[in-house]
């Protein structure tokens, strides 16, 4: 969707911004730019708008060289979000995001009709939100309105400039949660410029890491992560990177242990021995659906009845899919040697902190070796 070729950007004074630049961005894919100020990254972003014209070289969007194409129609083609949001004062927020719309010729019942249903989108409810102005929203408010905005005329591209960087960082995970909430309905080609490392690795599907002017590694996060391209990007993306990776690495079937189980309606007593048989202090405890409703400790099986009448509730869960930092976090959040995991109410097994370590290693192999996770032998991963 997004090509560039050779692309260059020298400025009058001999600075050189941008330096024989090529790489594409497909369509529906998220690539976040990432790298220090003055690297070239939103120089990049904004040749494909042409606000920045290149130096020398082309810039591709679906097919076509955006060189040849009337800049202001080429801009009302393309969604773009900026850290300062941009919206008119005088203008209410429903106004506001049906402005691209507007400028396209839409009437005005279908522009307003689709703006609302953009801030509904976001998570703004319009009847709560279409009326008041820029002023009376929060700065997290006001960058879901700008996000609205870029994309109310259902553009093929969106830009993205340091879209959340304005605000606070319990506001910025929030804003980014909704972000990807919103892109699983609403598949776009994004470039996204930022120059914070965890948001290009919570974001993008690729990371373009930029040097100056130039990208010293374009690949999956859990890629650059795991496998830094030079010693630039290594001491970039810090010395945590396996922390880092733990955001950006799924919990697995394959991940899980299978604990002893014991059933809601069964006998105390008969689980107790089943434990004990098996060298067991507690059990995951089920419903005859397989559903989780808890645990219980051998201990507390002494008591007789059901093990119904014994179980603890189960607060350390996450569900299959989950990142590993999220499992991690639940793990330290409720002291707990493991947490369940889910598939629904389903239960599919425990992740424990061995088993979390040995995903994260089977992930960094994996993806060296360019094959699924699955496939990584555990003695492969032990004695790398």
């Amino acid at each position: 969707m997004i090509r560039f070729e050779q692309v260059t950007k020298r400025y009058p004074d001999g600075t050189t911004a941008v330096d024989g630049l090529s790489f594409e961005v497909a369509e529906g894919e998220l690539v976040t730019l990432v790298g220090p100020s003055g690297c070239g990254k939103t120089t990049t972003m904004m040749m494909v708008n042409r606000l920045v014209e290149p130096t020398s070289g082309r810039v591709l969007v679906g097919g076509e060289d955006v060189a040849g194409l009337d800049p202001v129609r080429l801009r009302r083609r393309i969604g773009y979000v900026i850290q300062q949001v941009g919206l008119f004062p005088h203008r209410t927020v429903l106004d506001n995001t049906a402005t691209v719309p507007a400028l396209l010729g839409w009437k005005r019942a279908r522009a307003r009709a689709r703006a609302a249903e953009l801030l509904d989108l976001v998570g703004l409810d319009p009847k709560t939100y279409g009326p008041r102005y820029p002023r009376q929203l929060s700065g997290g408010q006001r960058q879901r309105v700008g996000v609205a905005r870029a994309l109310a005329a259902d553009p093929e591209v969106l830009l993205m400039d340091e879209p959340f960087g304005a605000v606070d960082p319990v506001v910025r995970e929030q804003l980014q949660d909704e972000f990807l909430r919103m892109r699983a309905a609403v598949r776009k080609t994004v470039l996204l410029v930022t120059h914070d490392i965890e948001e290009a690795v919570r974001l993008g599907d690729r990371i373009a890491v930029y040097g100056r002017g130039r990208i010293e590694q374009l690949d999956t996060p859990g890629a650059v992560l795991g496998s830094p391209a030079t010693s630039y990007v290594a001491e970039f993306v810090g010395a945590d990177r396996g922390l880092k990776r733990l955001s950006v690495t799924a919990v697995e079937r394959g991940d899980l242990e299978q604990p002893p189980v014991a059933r809601l309606d069964e006998p105390a007593e008969r689980a107790a021995g089943r434990l004990r048989a098996e060298g067991a202090r507690w059990a995951v405890v089920l419903d005859a659906a397989g559903d989780l409703h808890g645990w219980v400790g051998l201990d507390a099986l002494a008591a007789g009845g059901s093990v119904g009448d014994l179980a603890h509730r189960m607060n350390a869960w996450v569900p299959v899919g989950a990142p590993l930092k999220q499992a991690f976090g639940v793990m330290l959040q409720h002291d707990a040697g493991w947490v369940a995991v889910l598939d629904g109410a389903r239960f599919c097994g425990v992740l424990t902190p061995a088993k979390l370590h040995e995903a994260l290693r089977r992930s960094v192999d994996a993806d060296a070796l360019g094959v699924p996770r699955g496939q990584v032998g555990f003695d492969s991963v032990a004695d790398a």
